[in-house]
């Protein structure tokens, strides 16, 4: 049961490292903190994005499955969402 807890932190992990690097060095956006802010607000959304999928399971269930046990949608999709939301507060004007 470990290793099932652990492989989901682990995608969670990975996923909010992608989308920290797609973010940083492919969309050449702002942010504070450069890569490591980034970083750590992406791997916070990816895990928030894991628990909107917990409560609504229901709801998304038809969409993509990682080896049929992590629905991988919303975590990408909340970290996007909430690097976004970080990148408009820490813009320099």
């Amino acid at each position: 049961m470990f290793n099932y807890y652990f492989n989901i932190g682990l995608i969670y992990l990975v996923i909010g490292f992608a989308i920290a690097l797609i973010f940083v060095f492919l969309l050449n956006k702002n942010v504070l903190g450069k890569f490591w802010g980034a970083l750590l607000i992406s791997i916070i959304g990816a895990f928030l994005g894991g628990i909107v999928e917990f409560f609504f399971s229901d709801v998304i269930e038809k969409l993509s499955n990682l080896n049929n046990s992590v629905n991988i949608f919303p975590p990408i999709a909340f970290a996007f969402f909430l690097l976004w939301i970080f990148s408009k507060v820490s813009e320099n004007d």
